[in-house]
């Protein structure tokens, strides 16, 4: 068996926590972040505590960092428009080349999940169509099955739920086949319901500012919402959707719209079309995105 480990690019888990040889799946280099946050203070310390260790990191977002591991093989970096999903970097060439791994370390979505799976079945897909379905939900650019729908809920439902995602993991590593693990999934699928209400009445709140974003401040008055979904929920105004909470401004476009946000803010990696950043550059990042001055919300300029 292989241990599961789950992170984000801010927040992985320590190196000495984990077992043996170690494979990382579809987490990005962190970006800018100040003291904390950062390349320097998250990405490069892990990478430097797992040593030889580390067999093996596959990702596909866009950093300013990965010339610096071109040549060290293992590192299996692209681009967001590379690869729009992690799953369809990872084939059975790759997973007999880097041979085995004692922890997988993944991202907590949908597409590390599938990584993951796809890895412990030596890099063949968990169902016909999986790799397809990591796409589309990562990248929420067409529809996604069922089953894949039915697991991104659950994800969103309860989206530190370890315990689920590891659930999540063993039901596509074996190909689906005990119907009864289907059952967790889908009880925290339902926790969703509530949150896709209250963020669709946060969406109601939602202001067009000329010439091409839309903006909402959640920021009190807002119970759970599911901040991906709102974002999708502006782009229905707007090209560019603008949401603004009690520590971050996000900013996310659709995937194929052409904008560059990594470039616009100065960021250093990470999707270049849905980033994250400190509230107080709300007015910087309005001015930005050309919005009209007069049109900026008082207290923000």
């Amino acid at each position: 068996m292989v241990d599961l480990s789950f992170g984000t690019p801010r927040k992985l888990p320590k190196p000495e926590s984990l077992s043996g040889r170690v494979g990382v799946l579809d987490i990005a280099f962190a970006g800018v972040g100040g003291r904390s946050g950062s390349f320097e203070s998250v990405t490069l310390p892990f990478i430097q505590g797992l040593d030889g260790r580390l067999r093996v990191w596959v990702d596909h977002h866009d950093h300013d960092e990965h010339p610096r591991y071109a040549g060290d093989p293992r590192f299996v970096l692209a681009t967001k428009a590379q690869h729009g999903a992690c799953p369809e970097m990872i084939t059975p060439e790759l997973v007999e080349r880097i041979g085995k791994l004692d922890t997988i370390v993944c991202h907590v979505d949908f597409d590390g999940l599938a990584s993951a799976a796809k890895w412990l079945r030596g890099g063949t897909e968990p169902y016909a169509g999986a790799d397809d379905d990591a796409r589309a939900v990562d990248t929420r650019l067409g529809t996604p099955g069922p089953i894949a729908l039915r697991m991104d809920r659950a994800l969103r439902g309860r989206p530190n739920d370890h315990a689920l995602m590891g659930v999540i993991v063993r039901h596509l590593a074996s190909g689906l086949e005990d119907a009864a693990l289907w059952e967790p999934i889908d009880r925290a699928g339902e926790e969703l319901a509530p949150i896709e209400r209250e963020t669709r009445r946060a969406a109601q709140s939602y202001r067009r500012l000329p010439p091409d974003v839309a903006f909402v401040d959640v920021s009190a008055g807002f119970g759970r919402i599911d901040k991906t979904l709102l974002l999708l929920l502006g782009q229905e105004r707007e090209r560019v959707s603008v949401v603004l909470d009690v520590n971050n401004v996000s900013v996310a476009a659709p995937f194929d719209s052409g904008l560059n946000f990594l470039e616009l803010f100065g960021l250093e990696g990470g999707m270049p079309t849905r980033v994250s950043l400190p509230r107080k550059r709300l007015g910087d990042v309005l001015a930005r995105l050309r919005v009209d001055p007069s049109e900026i919300p008082e207290g923000v300029r």
